[in-house]
């Protein structure tokens, strides 16, 4: 069987970052952006991915670097709306590959790194999510030959046309119950993504990074389980 791999839509790593205000860089101005990080990393999906360059004593427990400016948290944390997936099925395709296989492939890389961190810095406190980064790990692993099954060989076959796909699509559920399985290793490790009320900054962002891992994946196993699966299989 003749297979063509679908590639993913690269990310150009050379466009620059936009430069930090210089107004922010000050007194009472440094202190109402960084309020509002604070709270921006504590709510909002997908914070982790902007180094916090101005500030890299911000977090003093961990010195990790939380994230970056709101304004750059917000357009970094924005992507396609999973509610937007298309019907037709090679562009639902395409919207898999954009909105999720990218995703997963771009943030736990740093999930893992802020929860070394954090368990290095917080080892001694009895909420301390030890063993988060070796989980998330488990989890980079497995999703990463899970996404590649399906780049180079389900995705493929039903764009070829191929007739019978139900031993690949059982393949890639019973992939999908052990992602599930992970996610809620996950969730009981981190006390249902809720760090204590004396938890930093870094700490705080680990959290609504990993519970934003877990909506996506969720939200990402349910449309190819739900809506492009059965397209082809009863």
């Amino acid at each position: 069987m003749q297979s063509h791999r679908i590639r993913s839509p690269e990310v150009d790593r050379n466009v620059p970052r936009r430069a930090v205000d210089p107004t922010l860089r000050s007194g009472a101005a440094t202190n109402v952006a960084l309020r509002g990080l604070s709270r921006i990393a504590a709510f909002l999906a997908g914070t982790t991915g902007v180094l916090w360059r101005e500030r890299p004593d911000a977090c003093r427990d961990c010195r990790a670097e939380p994230a970056g400016n709101p304004s750059s948290l917000v357009a970094e944390s924005a992507g396609p709306d999973a509610a937007a997936a298309p019907e037709e099925t090679a562009a639902l395709i395409r919207h898999i590959l954009e909105r999720y296989h990218e995703a997963h492939r771009r943030e736990v890389p740093e999930l893992i790194r802020l929860a070394r961190r954090v368990e290095a810095a917080h080892r001694d406190h009895p909420d301390a999510p030890l063993g988060l980064a070796g989980l998330l790990s488990r989890v980079e692993s497995e999703m990463e030959q899970h996404l590649q099954k399906e780049e180079l060989g389900l995705f493929p076959m039903i764009l070829e046309g191929h007739a019978d796909l139900a031993p690949a699509i059982a393949i890639m559920r019973d992939d999908h119950d052990d992602h599930s399985l992970r996610l809620r290793q996950i969730e009981a490790l981190t006390h249902d993504f809720t760090p204590p009320g004396n938890a930093c900054k870094t700490w705080r962002a680990l959290y609504a990074g990993t519970r934003k891992l877990a909506d996506d994946l969720t939200a990402h196993i349910d449309l190819e389980n739900h809506v492009l699966f059965p397209r082809f299989v009863g």
